[in-house]
C-alpha cells in the first residue's frame, strides 16, 4: 500500500475525487486506488479498470474517457456492469 503525496485527481464511478492510496496486491492483480469523493466524501476503493485521470490541460489531458459507470442491481451478479470495491483476498 502506497500513500499518495500529492494525491491524485481521479474520475470514477461514483463521480470526481481524489486517490489517497494506491494498493498493489502483485503481478497477478489489478492495482485498486483508493478514492475519496468530493462531492458526498464517501471513501471508495477501485480497481484500475474502474477510474480515469482527471482533466489536465497542461499535460495534454484535454478529454479523458470517463469511466464505466455503476448500475444499481438486486444484488445477481449477472446484473452487475463494474464490480465496485473489496478485492477479492
Amino acid at each position: 500500500m502506497l500513500q499518495l503525496n500529492p494525491p491524485l485527481p481521479m474520475n470514477t464511478p461514483k463521480g470526481e475525487g481524489f486517490a489517497q492510496f494506491l494498493i498493489d496486491y502483485g503481478p497477478e492483480s489489478d492495482l485498486y486506488w483508493t478514492v475519496f469523493i468530493t462531492e458526498t466524501g464517501e471513501i471508495w476503493t477501485f480497481s484500475n479498470k474502474e477510474v480515469r485521470a482527471s482533466k489536465n490541460i497542461t499535460l495534454g489531458r484535454k478529454n479523458p474517457g470517463e469511466p464505466p459507470s455503476v448500475r444499481q442491481t438486486d444484488g445477481n451478479a449477472a446484473d452487475a456492469e463494474v464490480s465496485v470495491l473489496r478485492p477479492a483476498r
